[in-house]
């Protein structure tokens, strides 16, 4: 009986453990690919300043920049490559 709960439990770990590894590439895939920082600073410049005043790229951790950036991308009228040129230079002035 105790091999069995042995293999019961080294089974049950090994299950969490690679459901934990699938988890972590689920989530790196959530980021989006890099950007131009340079475009990214005029597009900035440019399109943001439109509907409000510019935020300085502190306010905001880089994981709440990629949130913001793919909401203002709907809001704003962004296209997918202005959005992550963004999200790069933000983040890279992070």
């Amino acid at each position: 009986m105790k091999q069995n709960t042995k293999n019961l439990t080294l089974s049950s770990l090994t299950a969490l453990m690679g459901l934990a590894l699938s988890a972590s590439v689920a989530i790196a895939a959530d980021y989006p690919a890099k950007g131009d920082f340079v475009k990214g600073a005029k597009a900035w410049a440019d399109n943001c300043v439109r509907c409000h005043n510019l935020r300085d790229a502190k306010e905001l951790r880089d994981d709440q920049w990629i949130t913001t950036g793919f909401h203002m991308r709907v809001r704003g009228g962004l296209t997918g490559q202005e959005t992550r040129d963004i999200i790069t230079f933000l983040q890279q002035s992070n």
